[in-house]
Order: structure tokens, then sequence, then C-alpha cells
């Protein structure tokens, strides 16, 4: 005997239903789908509590799992069903979601908090930035200080071998100058003798005298 199986009680209804984003006029619902079920849309049942009127909310041919809740009154109790809905139709009602708006003023104070974090992370960026190029700038200028330094050590260096050259040859000159073989520099007179021959040195000895 064949039992038929209404198509409600084909589907699961949605779990982990959760509401993020609260805002003082706005809310996200988000939920999942068990495994294996046929899912192509959602529906959304918006009710303010202790008030019989509903809102209902239904998209078909997606895969979102969230929805967005606009025109909310702040500091209001709301609850929340979502329906997965099938070709062969819907879902039971996931469990009741209650939640609360907040007041306008405290949503203005967390977004203000925000944008001064944000402002406050923003001016820090910049800071770290700045204390980094001031470091590159003074490696650089170092690097070019040694640079410039090892270049005048190296000149000096190089010209050490010629200072001592120019040293030593103006201590030669300063020395007795020596004969090419090796003697000392002879007299004029030694001179004459070693020049003329023995009959002209005579010669010339007899005009002096």
């Amino acid at each position: 005997m064949l039992v038929a199986i209404s198509a409600t009680d084909s589907l699961s209804p949605p779990v982990n239903v959760t509401i993020k984003a609260v805002k003082a006029n706005s809310a996200v619902v988000t939920w999942d789908i068990p495994e294996g079920d046929p899912v192509i849309g959602f529906a959304i049942t918006q009710q303010k509590k202790d008030v019989r009127m509903l809102r209902f909310i239904q998209e078909v041919n997606t895969t979102t799992r969230s929805c967005a809740l606009w025109d909310l009154e702040e500091e209001t109790d709301y609850i929340v069903h979502v329906q997965s809905i099938s070709m062969s139709g819907t879902s039971p009602l996931s469990e009741p979601l209650r939640f609360q708006t907040p007041k306008e003023a405290e949503t203005q104070a967390s977004k203000s908090k925000d944008e001064v974090t944000i402002k406050e992370v923003g001016q820090t960026t910049q800071l770290r930035a700045g204390e980094l190029i001031i470091i590159v700038v003074v490696l650089i200028m170092w690097a070019g200080v040694i640079a410039l330094f090892c270049r005048q050590y190296d000149i000096i260096k190089d010209n050490e071998p010629n200072n001592n050259k120019d040293k030593a040859k103006n201590s030669s000159e300063c020395s007795t100058p020596e004969h090419p073989t090796g003697g000392l520099l002879r007299s004029k007179g030694d001179e004459f003798q070693s020049i003329l021959g023995g009959g002209e040195r005579t010669a010339i000895m007899e005009r002096i005298i």
C-alpha cells in the first residue's frame, strides 16, 4: 500500500537561522539548507512582536542563503521564520528567530567609532610609510659617505709608493756625487793629468812657470 507524502513533508525546514548586521532600520537573516534538499528558493515571514500583521518575502530561482530586511523600526522586537521552496512546494517553518533593533543614536555612535578607527589606521599607515622613507634616505646617505671614504683611502694608498720614490730621489741628489766607475770625483789638476798626455802636460807646466 502506497502512502502519499505531501509536498510540505518532502522538504526539511532551514536550519541555523541567524540574524546579522542589526541596525535601527535594517538587518540580515542567514540560514542553511539540509544536504540533499532540492531547494530552488526561500520564503521569509517577518512579524512585529505582539502584532498580528505579517510581512512576506519570497524569492525563487536562487541559491542564496541570506536576505536583507528593510524598513524596520528602531527599538522594536521582531520574529522571523524561514521556509525552503522546491518544485513541489514549501518546507515547514523554521524555528522562530527573535531580535530587537537598536536606537538610531546607538547605530550612529557605532558608525562614528568605526570611521574613527579606520581614520586612525590610515594615519598610522601614513606614519609608518614616512618613517620607512626616512630610514631609506639615511641608509643611502651613509652608503654614500662610506663609498667616498673608501675612494679617498684608495687614492691615498696608491700615492704612497710615488711619495717614497720622490723622497729616495731627493736624498740621493743631496749626497756626495760619485764617479761613474764608483770612485769620488778627482780634483781639477788630476783631471788635467788624466786628459793630457805626458808631453803636453810638461809644456803647460812650463808656460805656467
